[in-house]
């Protein structure tokens, strides 16, 4: 049964959309697209036993967006509203166009070609119904489970950040005149704690754990999730600072999957168009190691325990309606493509490799599918007892990363390797290298690639790099 609500039923979503696609052209717009975007969100944080934060929301909203050509170019604008009642329809159509006739004309802008549209077929199995289905009791029971397992861990941990339980869904429809009409539905929900551990010196850490999952059936238990998050922040307790020095560093997959990311960043077609990027002018040229191939895949669909479940970047079309696919941005140390829109294609002469990413207003930007570092052969046992001196980093802080030029420099923590073995934490250093050379410098690549997010990366080791320290 359709829920009525402000106006739309939710089973009418995609005819809704296209009604303003047509007002939209009826009040003279060349082109037109229209996106509507609900969604349920839930949230709690439970500190030391108790309910600190709860918050329930569900949304719904339109997007338009209005392009009128002529013979130098397009001029684009949009608007969005949470109210879908007809008046506010109607003026989110004549606000639209009035933009629109007062913008600059872009050569570049407009819509993807008629040609370009698609989507992937079949169940992605993207959405579960069940993670909706616990009541508020038991979600803050799971919260508050995570919690109680850190602090029972050790003695050590009399207090906390807290435990966490957040859930949400979403369903988003894209319309637009040149024949593109799709949906798809999403779930997530995610169980966390983040203890807090004193030394007998007084010196506190802190750490965290966490699970996320497209439905309940594979989250990890609250107990485990509490359990691991105490021995990471105990195991910080007495860290302290080394001499400055080059040294290997190891980088955790958690903190790998940052430095897999400014990989991302320079591959951005809006960066490369504006030659804002270290990458520019180097498709086909080596800028990583042979053994460095880098993915973006739209279109993963994994099973874990007889279950299928479609990845956090995983979608049927991108936010322009051109199908997901799967892109193989560094294929051993080559930069073989950039990341790009519709208007990042056109820009640079290429077509788009569906990467367009947009909310409910202003024009699509580049997002990710499943954005990933190929994993390697060693287990990150094994390439930790190659290191005779070096940092395994598990916490990197700071903004320190420079697009243009590649330098890298970040506030971080970690443990200290000595011949192949955990020594002592270390906080209150920088690392610091150039992305340029990092990515050549790579000289292992873990065994255990597991998407937590829609970004993952296997454990990596880089040789080259400055730790700056005492």
């Amino acid at each position: 049964m359709a829920v009525k609500d402000k106006g739309i039923a939710t089973t009418d979503m995609q005819q809704f959309a296209a009604d303003v696609v047509a007002k939209a052209l009826a009040a003279g717009a060349t082109d037109a697209e229209a996106v509507i975007a609900e969604g349920d969100e839930f949230s709690v944080l439970v500190r030391l036993g108790q309910v600190e934060t709860l918050t329930e929301s569900g949304s719904r909203a339109i997007g338009l967006r209005v392009f009128l050509a002529d013979s130098q170019g397009q001029r684009v604008a949009s608007t969005s509203s949470s109210d879908l009642s007809s008046d506010s329809i109607e003026q989110l159509v004549s606000g639209a166009i009035a933009l629109a006739k007062i913008t600059s004309v872009d050569p570049f802008a407009g819509l993807p070609e008629r040609s370009a549209f698609g989507k992937l077929e079949g169940d992605l199995a993207l959405s579960f119904d069940d993670v909706y289905t616990l009541s508020g009791e038991e979600r803050i029971a799971l919260a508050r489970r995570a919690e109680e397992a850190a602090l029972a861990a050790d003695t050590r941990i009399q207090n906390s950040d807290g435990g966490s339980f957040d859930a949400g869904t979403g369903h988003k429809v894209l319309v637009n005149s040149r024949g593109f009409a799709g949906e798809y539905r999403r779930s997530h929900c995610s169980i966390s704690a983040v203890p807090i551990a004193q030394d007998a010196n007084g010196g506190m850490q802190r750490d965290y754990w966490y699970s996320s999952a497209r439905t309940l059936k594979l989250l990890d238990s609250p107990e485990a999730i509490g359990k691991e998050a105490a021995r990471r922040t105990l195991r910080r307790l007495g860290a302290r600072r080394v001499p400055t020095q080059k040294a290997s560093i190891v980088f955790s997959k958690e903190m790998a999957r940052g430095i897999m990311g400014n990989i991302f960043e320079a591959a951005n077609g809006d960066s490369i168009y504006r030659s804002a990027s270290f990458f520019t002018g180097m498709l086909g040229e080596r800028v990583a190691g042979e053994n460095v191939t880098v993915i973006d895949d739209g279109t993963l669909v994994f099973e874990k325990d007889g279950i299928r479940y479609g990845g956090f970047g995983t979608s049927p079309y991108d936010s322009e309606g051109l199908k997901s696919r799967r892109t193989v941005v560094i294929e051993k140390g080559i930069l073989k493509n950039y990341l790009l829109n519709t208007y990042t294609g056109r820009k640079l002469d290429m077509p788009s490799t569906a990467n367009g990413s947009r909310g409910l207003a202003g024009n699509p930007g580049i997002g990710s599918g499943n954005f990933f570092l190929e994993a390697g052969t060693q287990t990150p046992r094994e390439i930790i007892a190659d290191v005779k001196n070096g940092l395994y980093v598990t916490e990197t802080m700071g903004f320190g990363v420079n697009l243009v030029t590649g330098d890298y420099s970040q506030g971080a923590s970690g443990i200290w390797i000595e011949n192949g073995i955990f020594t002592h934490p270390v906080e209150e250093i920088t690392i610091a290298g150039n992305l340029k050379e990092i990515y050549r410098n790579i000289v292992a690549i873990g065994n255990d690639l597991v998407f937590r997010s829609s970004a993952a990366s296997p454990t990596i080791r880089v040789e080259g790099m400055t730790i700056a320290g005492s």
